[in-house]
């Protein structure tokens, strides 16, 4: 699983959509918001790239990944 630092997630609207912009890129994809970490953490086939995209298409910035 890939964690991404999302620092400007805020409530469950933020989370909502950010899991909606990744589930339409890639519909398996298991996604797991912490607000409390301001993370998101994410299995999915897609590349880092391709789900960084995604959430900045939801209108959030990346500041930084973790893979474990």
């Amino acid at each position: 699983m890939t964690r991404f630092d999302v620092p400007d997630m805020s409530c469950e609207h933020c989370t909502s959509a950010i899991e909606k912009a990744i589930k339409a890129a890639d519909p398996d994809a298991m996604v797991e918001c912490d607000l409390t970490a301001l993370s998101v953490g994410v299995d999915s086939k897609l590349a880092d790239e391709a789900l960084i995209a995604a959430i900045n298409e939801a209108g959030y910035a990346v500041r930084g990944t973790t893979t474990a």
